[in-house]
């Protein structure tokens, strides 16, 4: 089999299985085994892939024809220009959530303390640290989620400190002139009985799936900033755009005021 025949004969499979991005997977796929780029692939389709490379790639599109997230198949996420490492106990960045760093980098002061809530990956804490001078914190309540971001931080050679624990409880004990100022927060947002699509069903329902209206989690969040963190004076957040007039009104009621959507991405200050 040729590598012009590999892609057709995978594409075609992924199109049938309802995957949109079919040839543009097939690609990524075939650029991960043969150690190829796609200027090179696409130049030289003619030539044969080995016994060894056929069956090295059939797993990968049987996985990808069941819409398991090509992240998780490939074990890696492009977000904000860099690569990180994933898996499936955590969430696979979106590209919508880069605009929660462009808020960050408009709204932050410098040098400004800022905590990651509900890390994941560590894409937005590590981001956040390698774009600016702030000094960072990530937390998570799952230990295989900050395991995934020590590696990501390691990775990128970027300084954080991890939390493990509820939202913002593990900081509760630090002094004021070591709270954060600014939260950063990506957390579960999507209602309970929303449609995700296939993808998103293979990633971990925890880092999902938020009660009813989808907004649990950030009620909790507002009232810990009400409970024990008068120092936090900007809060950037994520959610479906339907969610975000609640959401305006729970940060209200805790003296905060929206200054700015970014499609996803709202930024409260005080």
């Amino acid at each position: 089999m040729s590598i012009a025949q590999f892609l057709q004969t995978a594409s075609q499979q992924l199109i049938e299985a309802g995957v949109t991005s079919a040839r543009l997977d097939a690609l990524l796929l075939l650029e991960d085994c043969l150690q190829r780029d796609r200027a090179w692939l696409l130049a030289h389709d003619d030539a044969p892939l080995t016994a060894a490379q056929t069956a090295a790639l059939e797993p990968l599109i049987a996985r990808r024809l069941n819409h398991e997230p090509l992240a998780y198949i490939r074990g890696h996420a492009e977000f904000y220009g860099r690569s990180f490492s994933v898996n499936d106990q955590v969430l696979v960045p979106r590209p919508e959530s880069e605009a929660l760093i462009e808020l960050f980098k408009k709204y932050a002061p410098p040098a400004a303390r800022v905590a990651d809530i509900g890390t994941g990956s560590g894409a937005l804490a590590i981001t956040a640290a390698l774009e600016t001078d702030a000094v960072v914190s990530a937390v998570d309540i799952d230990e295989a989620c900050l395991t995934v971001a020590r590696q990501n931080a390691g990775r990128h050679t970027a300084q954080i400190s991890f939390y493990h624990g509820d939202l913002l409880l593990p900081l509760a004990g630090l002094s004021t002139a070591e709270q954060p100022q600014v939260l950063l927060c990506n957390l579960p947002y999507v209602p309970d009985n929303y449609q995700v699509n296939r993808a998103a069903q293979h990633e971990p329902a925890k880092a999902l799936f938020a009660g009813a209206d989808g907004l649990d989690l950030y009620r909790a969040l507002w009232q810990q900033i009400g409970q024990y963190f008068a120092g936090v004076s900007i809060v950037i957040t994520e959610a479906l755009p339907a969610q975000q007039a609640a959401l305006a009104k729970l940060a209200q009621a805790h003296g905060f005021k929206l200054t700015q959507t970014d499609h996803y991405g709202q930024c409260f200050i005080r």
